[in-house]
């Protein structure tokens, strides 16, 4: 078997040191799956490379019939098409695929199971470690099946000589029933500080780094709250369409998709208390205590403070691309929102008055993923001569991707005799400043949860909490109806109606083009 080799570019970064994970077997299910090829396969290699994965082995599990040599021949493969690799050796690829493994089943058969524990048996018996990590790469029809027969089969014990974690990926349910009723299934099986559910937008340095920013710089925390922040805005935007997910897209939307999970968890990080200690404990329930404070919709307030609209046709960068109905897998007559923005308000001391937009979209003029905190107005007596308009506010921005920083926007004097001001920007760039490259956010969580850290992690009642704030916004469009759903251009900012909804309380969007990327 040849070995992927690719050159690394000239700017490339290095890459941070990480710490070593515990011996384990990883138990993919969903093996031969899009994540696994994209995400999971990537970002073990790499933890691999860098020698954080010494005592740990991979089966994978999935429908396909296949040997150990032709799953590790379909991971080549993956790896050859990954743009998380710059470079793979030989060496390398020999040391990687030497931990894959692989066996066929069906997910609903409890044989399956037998046949997974016995596997499991058999590299302890070579010197494997007991410890046992799950992870459920699979459609979310299956996580309860899986989580019972892992049960029935035994395979979630846990003893003084080994654990054993399971790994949820999102969409944790569909609606407030549905989260209530797939955590009921994993207790069931398996207790709290076994379970994992991954969302991976908290993987990221940069998301990290809003609670080093918030809590450990004296200049910024005494302002973070009601009488200097005007109001926030958090944004996802995708200049990407459906691509390949239209059959998940059609049954999601982007309030699923994006809303109820990445958006929530940014702003439960904007916006939280500060912990009593950076322990997946404290962390978790200041989150969930902020989740707790957003107040829950009724019908007519959706209507208020919610935009939903779907893209047409447009340009982007330069070509052009379709438009949501003429995607490949799309119903001509569908009513999914591609794009949605949502005013929310948490009502407690700190924030009480001060609204949080989010937005996302695809199709979008631009990938861009940030948090713009803005603050209040100065009184303008000072500068009575200089029109108001002239002396911006103070935001400042939060960029999650690409070109990961924080920009600081402030007024200053313009040079000469007149009383003339503009608004400068402050820019910190991650990778100038380092010199190094985030590790991949899969990366950073699967090291994680090998090490028994959940503080990146969702809890239980949290995942509930999102859905008790999502699932009312979903029954009141599905009553509501959908009529004349807007339609926004491909390429664009999103619908016009969405500007409706900060204007409202004397508030704008900033564009997508006005955050500045200081690592240009």
């Amino acid at each position: 078997m040849s070995a992927v080799v690719v050159e690394p570019s000239a700017a490339q970064f290095e890459q941070p040191s990480l710490p070593q994970a515990e011996p384990c077997v990883v138990v993919i299910f969903g093996a031969t799956g899009d994540l696994t090829r994209r995400k999971l396969m990537p970002a073990l290699c790499r933890l691999t490379n860098q020698g954080c994965l010494e005592k740990v082995r991979i089966l994978g599990v999935g429908r396909s019939d296949m040997t150990d040599d032709a799953f590790q021949a379909y991971v080549h493969e993956a790896l050859k098409d990954s743009d998380k690799l710059e470079r793979l050796n030989e060496e390398e690829w020999r040391e990687f695929s030497q931990r894959l493994h692989y066996m066929s089943g069906e997910l609903d058969d409890d044989k399956t199971y037998r046949e997974v524990a016995a596997r499991i048996e058999e590299f302890a018996s070579e010197g494997a470690s007991k410890n046992l990590l799950f992870y459920l790469a699979t459609p979310p029809s299956l996580f309860s099946t899986i989580v019972k027969r892992l049960g029935a089969a035994g395979l979630n014990n846990e003893d003084d000589d080994h654990w054993s974690r399971i790994i949820v990926e999102k969409p944790f349910g569909r609606d407030l029933e549905s989260a209530k009723a797939l955590n009921a299934t994993i207790r069931e099986v398996f207790k709290e500080k076994q379970v994992y559910r991954i969302d991976h937008y908290l993987g990221k340095d940069t998301v990290q780094n809003i609670l080093v920013f918030r809590f450990g710089n004296s200049m910024f925390e005494p302002i973070w709250n009601r009488n200097y922040v005007d109001y926030v805005e958090i944004t996802a935007a995708e200049s990407v369409g459906v691509g390949s997910r239209a059959s998940y897209y059609e049954e999601a939307g982007a309030l699923r998709d994006m809303v109820a999970n990445h958006l929530l968890q940014l702003l439960t990080l904007t916006a939280m208390e500060p912990p009593v200690a950076f322990d997946a404990d404290s962390v978790r329930e200041e989150k969930v205590q902020v989740l707790r404070s957003i107040r829950r919709m009724k019908p007519e307030q959706v209507i208020e403070r919610t935009v939903r609209a779907q893209y047409g046709p447009g340009e982007i960068d330069g070509e052009k691309v379709k438009g949501y109905k003429e995607e490949e897998g799309i119903k001509p007559d569908s009513t999914t929102e591609t794009y949605a923005a949502v005013e929310f308000h948490i009502s407690n001391w700190r924030w009480s008055g001060v609204p949080f937009y989010v937005r996302t979209g695809k199709s979008l003029g631009r990938h861009l993923t940030e948090i713009a905190v803005h603050l209040k107005r100065t009184p303008q007596a000072l500068f009575a001569r200089t029109p108001v308009d002239e002396i911006e506010p103070n935001v400042i921005a939060l960029r999650i991707q690409p070109n990961e920083g924080i920009t600081v926007t402030f007024g200053a004097k313009r040079p000469g005799l007149e009383m003339c001001t503009t608004t400068v920007h402050m820019d910190f760039c991650y990778q100038r400043e380092f010199g190094v490259e985030p590790p991949d956010a899969y990366e950073m969580l699967l090291l994680d949860v090998m090490r028994g850290d959940a503080t990146l992690f969702i809890r239980g009642d949290e995942a509930e909490e999102q859905w008790r704030l999502i699932t009312p916004i979903e029954e009141a469009w599905a009553s509501e109806g959908v009529r004349d759903l807007p339609i926004y251009a491909a390429g664009s900012d999103g619908p016009a109606e969405a500007d409706d909804l900060p204007a409202g309380n004397g508030h704008h969007w900033r564009s997508l083009n006005e955050s500045h990327a200081g690592c240009d």
